[in-house]
């Protein structure tokens, strides 16, 4: 098999596997070895839009010819799940300016956890405040389209959330937006824990997926793990999916905090965030290989060769 073929997939690696700080000085040269490696885009931690230094992550975004995709949340007093109507207001609020910071910096896709607070839920979550963060959501993806922004959300595992654990949920939301612009952001981390068959959870969500994320059950290696990362990859692309991919994993070490008591990374599963996006790129291509696109190409480069 070969796999020495460029690899003709939009792959984005979150900067926080390999750095816990994400100022312009620390990701410059980290976004110069992605780029090497063959990732197009780099995840950004969710930041503070009126803190951080978009015009300096702009700066070496365009270096690197790697493309940033932001990332945003809620937070207590500022949910677009809430009952209240001041609290709904500041989540909306926090979405938008998450919205201007993306186009500040030149994202053009909103990741995140738009919908709700992130954290061990205290309970179900009521069908009614599904439904107004999907109407709030909805509304300001929208507008990031306007801006030239794919909003997306993240459906998380059960210790993580209630509101959204599955494919089936997050199509469902899509639909309580009324937004033809909001997109299903699915990570395996999460769907090997909520879903019975993955890759039939990926291939319902295809209609509305605009992000497929590729992390380990340990949040280690790609190759090292519950998970089949190459036969997720192959059957994905078999069955049509042309969206983004994100490579993710975390190590207590080098997410440095809070991030690694809010996300629960008790250990250090890698020491050497970049040997991880080396490695995660020879994982997807292997599950490229597989793929009949991917058998297509190394037919037509070895008759082009011949």
């Amino acid at each position: 098999m070969n796999l020495d073929l460029d690899l003709d997939l939009d792959v984005a690696f979150h900067v926080s596997i390999a750095l816990a700080d994400a100022s312009p000085v620390a990701l410059a040269p980290l976004l110069g070895e992605l780029r090497g490696a063959g990732y197009r885009r780099a995840v950004l931690p969710p930041m503070n839009p009126q803190e951080a230094d978009a015009a300096g992550l702009r700066r070496v975004f365009d270096e690197a010819d790697i493309v940033p995709i932001a990332m945003t949340g809620q937070q207590p007093g500022a949910d677009v799940s809430s009952e209240d109507s001041t609290e709904r207001r500041a989540g909306a609020d926090a979405l938008r300016a998450a919205v201007e910071f993306a186009a500040a910096i030149g994202a053009d896709q909103l990741n995140g956890v738009p919908y709700g607070l992130f954290g061990p839920p205290g309970g179900p979550t009521p069908f009614a405040a599904v439904e107004r963060a999907a109407r709030e959501v909805g509304v300001v993806a929208d507008e990031a389209a306007a801006r030239g922004i794919t909003m997306t959300f993240e459906v998380l595992n059960r210790y993580e959330t209630s509101a959204l654990n599955t494919a089936a949920q997050a199509l469902d939301f899509v639909v309580l937006s009324g937004s033809e612009n909001l997109r299903i952001h699915l990570d395996t981390f999460h769907m090997a824990v909520e879903e019975a068959d993955m890759s039939a959870a990926i291939r319902a969500a295809l209609p509305k997926l605009g992000y497929l994320e590729l992390g380990q059950s340990g949040r280690g290696h790609l190759g090292s793990g519950a998970v089949d990362i190459p036969a997720v990859v192959q059957t994905a692309i078999d069955d049509g999916y042309t969206g983004r991919w994100g490579v993710e994993a975390f190590s207590r070490g080098l997410v440095g905090q809070p991030a690694a008591d809010i996300l629960a990374i008790w250990r250090d599963p890698f020491d050497d965030g970049l040997e991880l996006a080396s490695e995660a790129i020879r994982v997807i291509r292997r599950g490229w290989a597989e793929s009949t696109a991917g058998r297509r190409a190394q037919r037509l480069a070895r008759s082009g060769a011949a």
